[in-house]
């Protein structure tokens, strides 16, 4: 993967010197933004770097994973018991609710 070269330019970085690269160059590769390297010297004025960008994504892929196998774990458990699946809410269900409500007294909460 080429493209059009990048005009460097040499920066004060603290006690010591460094090259800062564009804007256009992150913004067209941002892969590298913050990404450890190193410099080699191949004459006396071409150098090579080598940028090593960390795999990005790998803890929301890990996260999709987790949830996916959790989700999965759960359809099996579901498919080993027998379960039917979602049922329709019945008039029976109703009043089974309304009784274990019947005695409960609900205060009147004002929003904060």
């Amino acid at each position: 993967m080429t493209g059009s070269p990048y005009r460097v330019t040499a920066a004060q970085i603290g006690n010591s010197s460094g090259l800062r690269l564009p804007a256009a160059f992150y913004r067209d590769h941002p892969q590298f933004q913050g990404a450890p390297g190193q410099v080699e010297v191949l004459s006396g004025n071409t150098l090579l770097l080598r940028l090593e960008p960390q795999v990005q994504a790998d803890t929301e892929l890990e996260d999709e994973s987790l949830l996916l196998g959790l989700f999965l774990d759960f359809l099996t458990r579901q498919a080993l018991m027998g379960d039917p699946g979602p049922r329709s809410y019945t008039e029976a269900m109703a009043a089974d609710d309304d009784a274990l409500l019947a005695e409960v007294e609900v205060d009147d909460i004002e929003p904060a």
